[in-house]
């Protein structure tokens, strides 16, 4: 693994509790890049993008994290968050009582700002026309969407994503493919947990695979796609 990567998590351990839940992990994410962290279910994928995050729990116990020559393995959540770090989780945790447009403007309280409301609206045109919806109150598609959004209105180094098609309508998931697209584009560095395995592949430039909280694969996404025998083992696809 090279240590000039733009991130980089160095033997990574992590635990609930007694329960030991990320044992030992190494990779890498290069500048721009987009990787695809999948796995069968409780095989470890969200509690290492929480710990990424610097999350309450999962507890680093030893290892190191690199961002651009930061060391997130030493910061708490809200340090990570302002050096770059966005963290859309499962649960999207729009915040309740507040519009969509007020949801946004609480994301841009502290430095370093990102995207002005302008050009989210721009990127998010459904969100610009419920600015003044109580955010709550929104579909689950329009709700994932205030979530990138929202993780957007930050200055962004590092975007993780955790499960974003989940429990959406396919022509959601399709929005929010569209959305993503815009962000590779953009070209910010992203790693996305995701069941819908194919759908991330397709985004995706690498493939990370964690099974019983280690790496079981790390390479490229089209490999995945076409190593049938791979896809069954781990992904059970």
């Amino acid at each position: 693994m090279s240590s000039d990567a733009y991130f980089r998590c160095e033997d990574v351990h992590a635990w609930y509790g007694e329960s030991y839940i990320v044992q030992g992990v190494s990779f890498a994410v290069q500048e721009k890049e987009i990787v695809a962290l999948l796995g069968r279910n409780g095989a470890g994928k969200t509690s290492l993008l929480r710990t990424i995050a610097r999350a309450h729990q999962p507890a680093l116990k030893g290892g190191r994290i690199w961002l651009d020559g930061q060391p997130l393995h030493d910061m708490a959540a809200h340090e990570a968050a302002r050096a770059g770090v966005g963290l859309v989780p499962e649960d999207r945790r729009i915040i309740p009582g507040l519009t969509v447009e007020e949801n946004l403007i609480v994301a841009q309280v502290a430095p370093p700002v990102g995207w002005p409301l302008e050009r989210l609206y721009e990127h998010f045109p459904k969100l610009a026309e419920r600015r003044r919806q109580e955010a709550t109150t929104l579909s689950g598609g329009e709700q994932q969407m205030l979530a990138v959004a929202r993780a957007l209105a930050r200055e962004l180094k590092l975007f993780l994503l955790d499960e974003p098609y989940e429990g959406l309508a396919p022509q959601i998931v399709r929005e929010i493919e569209g959305i993503l697209m815009q962000v590779k584009a953009i070209g910010i560095t992203t790693i996305i947990v995701e069941q819908n395995a194919i759908a991330a592949l397709e985004l995706a430039d690498r493939a990370v695979i964690v099974d019983m909280g280690e790496i079981a694969y790390d390479g490229p996404a089209e490999e995945v796609m076409q190593n049938a025998e791979l896809r069954q083992e781990y992904l059970a696809i």
